[in-house]
């Protein structure tokens, strides 16, 4: 290839393509990091999600922390997670980052074992089932 005008084209048209890839790559991380199923949201293995009553909403904190950590595994958002919508990031006591859905941090229940287990809606009459 001796051609400069077409190798300057070619590379012009890399760089294009690369700027793109990087784009769709920063989108997929904005993405809504749960999704309906069932009216109701699950995580990314299908497990559902739950909030629960002593979180405020919209304080940008969750109150459960340590052993009730445990049994209620958060939402984590990674580094590159952006709010977007009615998702939002919270900061948790040990520096890490929770997904809320409109302001209510999200969390597992460690006794649902399959995905569309719902054990723990009601447990402590404070804990729900996560929903639109």
């Amino acid at each position: 290839m001796n051609n400069p005008s077409l190798r300057a084209g070619l590379a012009a048209g890399f760089m294009a393509l690369g700027l793109l890839a990087g784009c769709a790559s920063y989108e997929t991380r904005s993405a809504a990091p749960a999704r309906m199923e069932n009216g109701v949201f699950v995580g990314a293995g299908g497990m559902t999600l739950y909030t629960f009553d002593k979180d405020a909403a919209g304080s940008g904190k969750s109150v459960c922390n340590g052993p009730c950590a445990a049994n209620w595994p958060p939402l984590f958002a990674g580094d590159a997670d952006r709010a977007s919508g009615d998702w939002s990031i919270v900061t948790r006591d040990d520096g890490k980052k929770q997904w809320a859905h409109r302001g209510k941090p999200l969390y597992f229940w460690i006794k649902d074992q399959k995905p569309g287990d719902r054990t723990g809606d009601g447990v402590n009459n404070a804990w729900r089932i996560a929903k639109e």
